[in-house]
């Protein structure tokens, strides 16, 4: 029996949904976390993370051949670590506001267990297009993530989305500044989980 091989677009869009690095297999939560207290850290988070995936899963399909197996890991950490190093510099002198905010999560991102996983699990063994799509649907979902949590955390307690403001008066003076602190986050990512648990049991 002949096994079909993924289509294209199955490299994009699976790390959007069905295996969306952060809400379905559950890794690269940290910086999920910590740098999900409003719309645009969340974003400029997403942002930084995206370039250095996309990015290193091009350039590790590119080498891959030229890779030994037994020191396949310390090149990817080399690779990876070039462009957090790019992606830091740039922040600090484009977004310095921004950098001040996201700190020590920026440099984080050389062990962020989504971007060494893809590397190991995908652009070693892929092309360079199908690495960089694979590294575009991952961003896009880990994106996708954040930016929720990062909208709905800053909705509930500041009343604003991207700093605009979106709910009355009375709701700003009196906001749920629990949804800002690390339990908040704990409690929405567990609801939306929770959410895509449901949804595959009533499609199962």
């Amino acid at each position: 029996m002949t096994r079909t091989k993924p289509s294209r677009l199955s490299y994009l869009t699976t790390g959007i949904i069905k295996e969306n690095p952060t809400l379905i297999l559950m890794i690269g939560l940290c910086p999920t976390l910590a740098t999900t207290t409003s719309a645009r850290d969340a974003l400029g988070m997403s942002a930084a993370a995206s370039f250095v995936l996309i990015l290193s899963n091009v350039v590790i399909s590119l080498v891959r051949k030229f890779i030994q197996p037994s020191i396949r890991i310390p090149i990817f950490i080399i690779i990876i670590s070039t462009f957090v190093t790019i992606i830091d510099y740039a922040l600090q002198a484009y977004q310095p506001s921004l950098y001040r905010v996201l700190g020590v999560f920026v440099p984080l991102i050389v062990v962020n267990c989504i971007i060494l996983g893809r590397a190991e699990a995908f652009a070693y063994n892929h092309g360079v297009f199908d690495s960089f799509l694979d590294g575009l649907g991952n961003s896009l979902g880990f994106t996708l993530l954040l930016v929720v949590m990062g909208s709905v955390r800053e909705f509930f307690a500041a009343g604003t989305i991207f700093g605009k403001v979106v709910t009355p008066a009375w709701y700003r003076s009196a906001p749920m500044l629990f949804m800002i602190f690390p339990p908040g986050a704990f409690f929405l990512i567990g609801i939306l989980k929770a959410l895509v648990i449901k949804l595959k049991l009533d499609k199962g």
